[in-house]
């Protein structure tokens, strides 16, 4: 009988699978079904490849992710309504309208394809094959893994305030097409969470493994949802082995700007491949979502979203930060520097010499999903927040990070405190995803630049916390009329 993962999955499945190459099509024909074409290593092989490139589209990790976690985060405002997206900053959600669906519905269609991966390989091996399959079924569960990290995030409460909330389904085998799963809490979301990467991380490799994951992409995961769960000791320790390692290294103040044009460099733990042929989403790219709108000399610079004044204070605290090279001005002036070029490669991004991340077209730049910079602030806050604070631990991982602002004095043990890491966070990881989540889980409120464009909105305060409903995303209507276990189960504020 086929199988699926959940009931909405059958429309997902059909709308990618024509839209992307069938990534379980390992044979030359293109019409192999996975539960018969799996047979080797190298089988296994395409079907990693086919999910990397699922995870990097744009409906996933390739934009919409890094939109939300930075649009709803206060470092961005818009300049005009209408544009696109903008929903996301006014938080305009319901069931039926602008409801953000597509990372549910790309999400479970990688876990559905990870886990009918599982089933096929451990088959395979109880047929007798002796062929090591760790790296694919280590990939296969760290993905899963991040996957339903990113999914816990937006639909369920954060777990510092309320982990006996719902989270999301949690499915690691395939269903029958009858099946209706309902959702598991946010706790026990985590526990699979976790379950997933510790499992999997003996089995991967240690080595760099460009556009893959390896045994240290892993462990940052980890890191990083330790920090969510606010384990501290366990994020600290995850966070010092990527760093002892010495298998990826921060760049120099020099060298960061130039880094966001090249490709898998020393800071990349885990980087997605945006080739110009295969996943290039040109006009609707990261990349062209934050540039300058009507920027000279190409017609692929949307402007949808620019800094906020808060934002662009906080980065020109030192003249000379080296993050304000990935920074022009937008098209509200020819000095205020809101326009963000990090997925443009550069600030250049003209037909003639821009280049992209080298591969001659500017908006096929790859995603970072992890970066060492990342860690070593992991390593930061949870060195200055474990129930014992280390800091000592805590300036020195933080200090790493903030000489990128060369004229701000040095952390100290006297000096260093939450609002300092949060700060530094926000001028590193901008446009990667994070602001709203760590507000969220830090429990601060977001007041909103709407005075930049004079915006006006009926869907939310100026300031919000996450005490209001629409920061959770409300579970999309397809599931709800296809599932009749989570009608019963949306989300607070979006019945009515």
């Amino acid at each position: 009988m086929k199988k699926i993962i959940l009931a909405s999955y059958l429309l997902a499945a059909t709308a990618v699978s024509t839209s992307c190459s069938d990534f379980l099509d390992v044979k030359p024909t293109h019409a192999a079904d996975a539960t018969t074409s799996i047979t080797t290593g190298a089988d296994a092989l395409v079907i990693i490849r086919g999910l990397m490139s699922n995870l990097a589209s744009g409906s996933y990790l390739g934009r919409n992710l890094q939109l939300y976690g930075d649009v709803k985060g206060g470092d961005f405002t818009i300049v005009s309504q209408g544009r696109g997206y903008d929903y996301l900053y006014v938080f305009n959600h319901s069931t039926n309208t602008n409801n953000y669906s597509s990372i549910w519905t790309q999400g479970y269609y990688c876990i559905a394809q990870i886990n009918n991966l599982l089933e096929q390989i451990e088959k395979i091996k109880a047929n007798g094959s002796t062929e090591n399959f760790d790296t694919y079924i280590g990939q296969a569960l760290t993905a899963r893994a991040m996957i339903y990290f990113d999914l816990v995030r937006l639909y369920g409460e954060p777990y510092n305030e309320n982990k006996a909330a719902l989270g999301v389904p949690v499915t690691i085998n395939s269903l029958e097409y009858s099946a209706k799963p309902g959702r598991n809490t946010v706790e026990q979301t985590y526990q699979q969470i976790l379950k997933d990467l510790k499992d999997s991380e003996t089995l991967l490799p240690k080595a760099k493994s460009n556009g893959f994951i390896n045994y240290y992409a892993n462990k940052a995961l980890q890191a990083r949802v330790y920090l969510y769960q606010e384990d501290f000791n366990n994020a600290l320790s995850a966070a010092e082995e990527v760093i002892a390692s010495n298998v990826y290294s921060l760049y120099s103040n020099a060298n960061w700007v130039d880094s966001w044009g090249i490709q898998f460099g020393s800071e990349s733990i885990f980087e997605l491949a945006i080739l110009p042929s295969e996943g290039d989403l040109g006009n609707s790219s990261l990349g062209a979502y934050y540039r300058r709108r009507g920027h000279p000399n190409t017609t692929i610079a949307l402007g949808y979203f620019t800094a906020s004044t808060n934002f662009i204070n906080l980065l020109n605290q030192d003249p000379n930060d080296v993050r304000k090279g990935i920074m022009s001005y937008d098209e509200t002036s020819n000095t205020r520097f809101g326009s963000l070029y990090k997925y443009s490669g550069s600030t250049d991004v003209s037909a003639t010499t821009g280049k992209g991340d080298g591969k001659g077209n500017t908006t096929a730049v790859n995603i970072k999903v992890i970066r060492l910079s990342e860690v070593y602030l992991i390593a930061a806050e949870a060195a200055f927040r474990k129930s014992s604070p280390d800091l000592t631990k805590a300036t020195n991982y933080l200090n790493q990070i903030r000489k990128r602002s060369p004229n701000l004095a040095a952390a100290t043990d006297a000096t260093i405190n939450l609002d300092m890491i949060a700060d530094e966070r926000s001028k590193e990881l901008i446009g990667e995803g994070h602001r709203f989540f760590d507000m969220m889980r830090w429990n601060k409120s977001i007041t909103f630049d709407d005075a930049l464009g004079s915006i006006t909105t009926i869907h939310r305060e100026a300031t919000i916390n996450r005490s209001f409903f629409k920061t959770i995303l409300p579970i999309p209507l397809a599931e709800i009329n296809a599932n009749s276990v989570i009608k019963e189960q949306q989300n607070p504020g979006y019945n009515n």
